[in-house]
This record gives structure tokens, C-alpha cells and sequence, in this order.
């Protein structure tokens, strides 16, 4: 919390210089080939403004993490998540020779290093913030710092974007409403800000039901901490102390007593009050989206940050482009704006 705290007042401007840079490579991969993978671009797009913000280094000074930063993160989450995902291989065989043991650290030992003495070389006033404030040290700085830009940001968000990007392709009507509304409410030449792009209704409308529909991280678990009742519409369970409870986020948002045609993306689904009333039943962030996180109630520390970086994408990509067109994990076609 303290990091996003002290970084909230260059955030949203490292967003848009990154995504200016995402964008003119991918529209020089398209005039090229009339195609063009956004994944490369995206994940660089999304480590450079994450280092910059929480680590509060700039990868340019290093030619090598600003070039493969972004795969050496990769790299490290994909070992730790292997032995939970399926990756589709013929079962038991996947269980048994992916899922029984923990990869051996030395298989990414060497890309992890070069991170932690990126870190430890340029990322000083956070490490001396983490060993003053919170008397931790700085090897154990370094380390939560790079699980924290790894494995929540860079990887939550990596996840996230192209389920956004999906929700937008193909829909030329919603592109059209999403372009006014952006074009309407946000003068040409105003930067973008928090401030600026709050009134967005129909722009956070989408990236709640996208969220909604793809939460990036759809499990959850804890252990209960002591006795209690968990009720839901028609039935009341007793929970034990030291429990294992799993909450599956898909199951929870897709509650058709709660939300009408629940498997449908309804782009305006949280407009207006009806809209705002249902984001009391949003939980991808393990937790309400009318909520606020705490140690107690674990839910996602930067919630709104999550969301209010996925209203900036979407309302750059409309002040930018008139229409983006995607497959899979390309961008086959871009109209500019005029």
C-alpha cells in the first residue's frame, strides 16, 4: 500500500508514455505485415511503467532489463504457477511429471539475479523506505519488491489485458459508444489522469464486466480463523476454525440471482444506478468492489489501481484509434483517429 501510495502521482502518466510506445510498434508491425502480436509489446509496455512506479527505476539505464526485463519476469511466475495449471498435456501424465513437485530454483537463478541487482542498484529510495519504515532488510526489500512487480502486478496484468482487448474486438457498435464517450467528455490534448477519466461511465462499465467475466487471478483460499456460519440464497454451511475454504470467482459472478444473463458480456451492465448498486457483487479483487483492502480482509491492495490503469488503456486507445481490430493475440487492423 505504501508503494502505490507514493506512486500515485506519476502513475498514470508512466501508463500513457508506455502505452505511446506499445502502440507505434505495434502499428509499425501492421503496416508492415497487415498483423501484428501484441504480446511483446504489451508485457514490455507493462513492466516499464510497473518498474518505474514501484521500484522507481527507469529500465532504459540498462540496456539488458529494458530489452528482457519483462521476459526474465515471465520466466520466474511461469515456474512458480506450472505445478497449478493445466497446459493441456495427455492425464494422469501431467499430474504425474507437472504437477507433483516444486521446479528447482536454478532453472531461473541467473534472469532473477540480474532483477535483484537491477533493483538493488536503482531502486535505492525504496529500499531504504522498506529498511527505515519497515525495518526490513534490504535482501528481504528486494525480494518482496520483485514478487510484488512479478507475480501481482506484472503477471495480474498480463492476464488481464488481452481479456480486455478480447472484449473489445469484434464489437464495432461498442468501439463506436466507447469513442464518443471518450472523445465527448475529454477535450483533444488533455492529459490523461485518474481525475480526468473518472466520469467514464460506460469506459469503467466495460472493464468491470470484464473483470467480471475473466477475473485475472479466479481462485482464492484461506483458512477460516475460527467458528462461523457461511450463508448463501438458500443454504447455510458451518465452518470450523482452521477450515480450508476456495472461493471460485466465476462461479460467484455468474450468479443469475444476482446479475440477469450472467455468461453474456453486457458492456453497460454497471452503468447508472442499477450498475453502481451491483458492483457491491464484483469480487475479482477477492472482495467487493465497494470495498477497501486491509491485512484483515486480504482483499487486492491495488484494486483501484486495477482498474483505473484498465480505463486508461481503454480511453488512450479511443483518443488514439477509431477502431482496433484483434485475433487471438494479434492486432490485424487499426483505424487512427483523424
Amino acid at each position: 500500500m505504501d508503494i502505490l501510495k507514493r506512486s500515485s502521482s506519476i502513475w498514470a502518466s508512466e501508463v500513457v508514455a508506455s502505452l505511446d510506445t506499445m502502440w507505434d510498434t505495434i502499428d509499425a508491425g501492421v503496416a508492415k505485415s497487415n498483423s501484428a502480436s501484441y504480446i511483446k509489446p504489451l508485457q514490455r509496455f507493462i513492466f516499464h511503467f510497473l518498474t518505474k512506479c514501484l521500484v522507481g527505476a527507469d529500465p532504459a539505464v540498462s540496456p539488458e532489463i529494458a530489452e528482457s526485463g519483462y521476459v526474465m519476469l515471465d520466466k520466474w511466475v511461469f515456474l512458480q504457477l506450472l505445478p497449478t495449471i493445466s497446459v493441456n498435456f495427455l492425464q494422469p501424465l501431467e499430474e504425474i511429471f507437472l504437477h507433483s513437485f516444486a521446479y528447482p530454483f536454478f532453472l531461473v537463478k541467473g534472469d532473477y539475479r540480474k532483477l535483484y541487482d537491477f533493483v538493488e542498484q536503482h531502486g535505492q529510495a525504496v529500499l531504504q523506505r522498506g529498511e527505515t519504515e519497515f525495518n526490513l532488510s534490504k535482501e528481504e526489500t528486494i525480494h518482496n519488491l520483485l514478487f510484488v512487480l512479478g507475480f501481482n502486478a506484472f503477471g495480474g496484468f498480463t492476464i488481464f489485458f488481452p481479456s480486455l482487448l478480447s472484449a473489445l474486438s469484434g464489437k464495432p457498435e461498442l468501439q463506436a459508444k466507447l469513442r464518443e464517450e471518450v472523445r465527448s467528455k475529454i477535450k483533444p490534448g488533455t492529459n490523461l489522469t485518474f481525475e480526468s477519466v473518472k466520469d467514464l461511465e460506460l469506459v469503467h462499465s466495460v472493464v468491470y464486466e470484464t473483470l467480471r467475466l475473466n477475473p485475472p487471478v479466479p481462485l482464492q483460499y484461506a483458512r477460516a480463523r475460527k467458528d462461523f456460519q457461511l450463508s448463501s440464497h438458500d443454504s447455510v454451511f458451518e465452518i470450523k476454525k482452521g477450515d480450508l475454504l476456495c472461493g471460485f470467482q466465476k462461479v460467484a459472478m455468474t450468479d443469475p440471482k444476482i446479475f440477469d444473463d450472467p455468461e453474456t458480456f453486457v458492456p453497460d451492465r454497471f452503468t447508472k444506478e442499477k450498475g453502481r448498486e451491483l458492483l457491491n457483487y464484483l469480487f475479482w479483487s477477492n472482495g467487493p468492489q465497494t470495498g477497501s483492502p486491509s491485512d484483515r480482509n486480504k482483499q487486492c491492495a491495488a484494486k483501484d489501481y486495477v482498474t483505473m490503469t484498465a480505463v486508461l488503456f481503454v480511453t488512450h486507445m479511443f483518443q488514439r484509434y477509431d477502431s482496433v481490430t484483434a485475433s487471438g493475440s494479434s492486432i490485424t487492423a487499426v483505424e487512427k483517429a483523424n
